[in-house]
């Protein structure tokens, strides 16, 4: 998969004064000797934001960087459109055919990729109070010189994008905390950028609208594709919009890979703590637990979901299910927790690998079935108890283990 944003050896360095200007060469050669922040912050004056930092960001997928206040991973963002400057490495973005180096490129250039390549989304919405939603929303564009017709257009078709066609005409000052950020998405949306920079957009929210607006960015973004780097501290949240997770320490990349190969195999004690504080019933996936549907046996376009083979699904030519069976009935298809209460025990539910663990704990009470796992092709996996309960204790078993204490 091509990379839409790569960041090559990059080393962010701020100068304290300016003796420390005068030092920044010699505080990073420094700190890829193995010195540490504090280090060159007393010996040269210099504080290291990023150190040698290397991420290759595939093409519509979504990056989490995540880490502890001042782990460097909003510094680290920030270089890739120019609001941080590199010290040395490069920040290379794909533009049309060609790649630039944002590091390197001169102003125009510059300007012209956060007009049109690359867009942003703050953590505080960054939102005009004294203008409409509307005016909000088409901002960009009012600044990139569009017409009034196409500025109209693009920004009713953005507005219904996020939900908020009939509030286009409110102040931004009526609206909920939630909803504020929806504009700000729609914002960003409307540029047409290919890259998204999302600065811990949802960080200032309450838990249950924070919960909401990642379920309709996932949503979004399985219609727009996107390539978005999302910011983040909170474990739980990159677990769950990551396809790629990158974690920062002290300034540098120490795990970058996705959400299992962080829960199942954690590089060190900081990352492994970080997996050990969330919550693994909101965090694993579908995805993460499912028994692949290469480990199923099949029979013509069925395919057994469980290995006493009791339940099985009916596949078509594409490979999507189109019905299932079990213990001689018929079992219809379903989506949700309620549809499958209203089919008593006579149907099959089907999610994406994004739905959790705890969502599919309710999910199987409701339909008493293994559940469906599906994407784009068809029939990925399937999730019953066996898989839900072996995700669990897989998770638990990458545990640090307490250190033994004195007595």
């Amino acid at each position: 998969m091509s990379a839409a944003l790569e960041f090559r050896e990059v080393d962010i360095l701020f100068a304290q004064s300016k003796a420390g200007q005068k030092n920044l060469a010699a505080a990073a050669a420094a700190l890829h000797a193995g010195a540490t922040r504090a280090d060159i912050a007393t010996r040269y004056g210099v504080i290291a934001g990023v150190v040698g930092a290397s991420l290759s960001v595939p093409t519509g997928q979504i990056c989490v960087l995540v880490g502890l206040s001042g782990s460097g991973k909003s510094t680290l963002m920030r270089a890739a459109n120019g609001l941080n400057r590199v010290s040395s490495g490069k920040v290379l973005l794909q533009d049309g055919a060609t790649t630039v180096d944002v590091a390197n490129c001169d102003a125009g250039t510059l300007r012209r990729l956060r007009r049109s390549r690359i867009a942003m989304v703050f953590q505080q919405f960054g939102l005009l109070p004294w203008r409409s939603v509307r005016a909000n929303v088409g901002f960009g564009l009012e600044l990139r010189g569009e017409s009034p017709s196409r500025l109209k257009q693009i920004v009713d078709e953005k507005l219904e994008l996020v939900g908020l066609s009939q509030w286009a005409e409110r102040s931004v000052g009526e609206l909920s905390g939630g909803m504020q950020q929806r504009v700000g998405l729609a914002r960003a949306f409307a540029t047409d950028a290919d890259i998204l920079l999302m600065d811990e957009p949802f960080s200032a929210l309450d838990p249950l609208i924070r919960t909401r607006l990642q379920d309709e960015l996932l949503s979004l973004q399985s219609r727009v594709k996107k390539t978005i780097v999302f910011v983040t501290h909170d474990m739980n949240e990159a677990m769950r919009l990551g396809n790629q997770i990158s974690i920062l320490d002290g300034g540098r990349i120490v795990q970058s890979g996705t959400a299992t190969d962080i829960v199942t195999r954690p590089a060190n004690d900081y990352v492994a703590a970080f997996v050990q504080h969330m919550n693994p019933l909101t965090v694993l996936t579908a995805t993460m637990a499912m028994r692949p549907l290469a480990q199923l046996h099949r029979e013509q376009s069925s395919v057994w979901l469980d290995a006493r083979r009791y339940c099985k699904v009916e596949l078509d030519a594409e490979g999507r299910p189109v019905s299932g069976w079990c213990a001689g009935q018929t079992l219809s298809l379903v989506t949700d927790a309620a549809a499958a209460r209203a089919a008593a025990n006579r149907c099959l539910v089907q999610v994406t690998g994004h739905c959790t663990l705890e969502q599919l704990v309710e999910l199987h009470d409701a339909s008493g079935q293994p559940v469906l796992v599906t994407d784009s092709t068809g029939l990925i996996g399937v999730c019953g108890p066996e898989q839900i309960i072996g995700a669990l204790t897989r998770h638990r078993q990458t545990q640090p283990v307490p250190a033994a204490t004195a007595s």
